[in-house]
């Protein structure tokens, strides 16, 4: 199964790592360090031009992590992978 992130761009739910409110988790010195590395390293993936609202962790099967900025709230796309479950 998928879950949307907005801006037709999608992740495979078993790549899915962890989903975070960016507000929340850009307070602590550790998150900015990761994150400041995520980009430079060519990890970080901007879902769009509006303002972001949640980072969501991916790590594909034999793959790099992948950092997706998206600007759904985070309870929105917890709301649509528990509706993918549920089906």
């Amino acid at each position: 199964m998928y879950l949307h992130l907005g801006n037709n761009i999608s992740i495979p739910t078993d790549d899915l790592i962890g989903i975070f409110d960016i507000d929340n988790a850009t307070t602590s010195k550790t998150t900015r360090a990761y994150l400041r590395s995520a980009e430079e390293e060519g990890m970080v993936i901007t879902v769009g031009d509006d303002l972001p609202k949640s980072l969501v962790i991916s790590c594909p099967q034999g793959s790099w992590q992948r950092v997706y900025i998206s600007p759904l709230a985070p309870a929105t796309l917890l709301g649509r992978l528990e509706s993918l479950c549920i089906h």
